[in-house]
């Protein structure tokens, strides 16, 4: 690993660090009453870019290719929270596959799981697999990302930053996009 990515490796730790101890600061929960938890899907389209640090395998094929660093992202964002009906964090699994690279009239297909955290303020960290749909089969990676939510009249706003990284080197996400809140909705 570069000592570029090493650095922001252990600035994204140091950030998630920072917002854990934060929130888990400000909560608390009385121990004599039982939690109860509801359902909420937050479903909804994402749209950002992604950029390609180093000259590693993933950045050879971009070449290779006639495309960039920097690359475009659409896709669908599926997403169950187990929520506290007293309040406290969020219990979050997100599945979101991205289409990239349209811009080049090519199609860069990639699914990522995330299982994470999303606290009262709207602050999140997650933490998952990627595959990564590729001409010679799947390869996969490691997906850490931290955002925070924006929630409007019952419409979010979740704004992510979304560092990936395996042997063909390291990409630097941001996506956002937008979900109506169905609570009670399960599928």
């Amino acid at each position: 690993m570069h000592q570029r990515q090493r650095i922001m490796v252990a600035l994204a730790i140091a950030v998630l660090s920072g917002v854990m101890s934060v929130e888990a600061g400000a909560q608390t929960i009385n121990r004599q009453d039982q939690v109860q938890f509801g359902l909420r899907n937050m479903g909804g389209p994402r749209l950002g870019v992604t950029y390609v640090f180093g000259d590693g395998p993933l950045y050879q094929y971009l070449m290779e290719n006639n495309m960039d660093r920097v690359i475009s992202q659409f896709g669908w964002h599926f997403e169950h929270q187990v929520v506290p009906e007293g309040g406290g964090p969020q219990f979050v699994i997100q599945v979101v596959p991205l289409f990239g690279g349209v811009e080049y009239g090519k199609i860069a297909p990639v699914i990522a799981l995330a299982m994470g955290v999303r606290f009262p303020k709207g602050i999140e960290f997650g933490l998952g697999p990627e595959l990564i749909i590729a001409e010679h089969g799947l390869k996969s990676a490691l997906v850490m990302g931290i955002g925070k939510t924006f929630d409007y009249s019952g419409v979010s706003i979740p704004v992510n930053l979304v560092f990936t990284r395996n042997n063909d080197g390291g990409r630097l996400s941001i996506l956002f996009g937008y979900a109506i809140q169905k609570r009670g909705v399960s599928d």
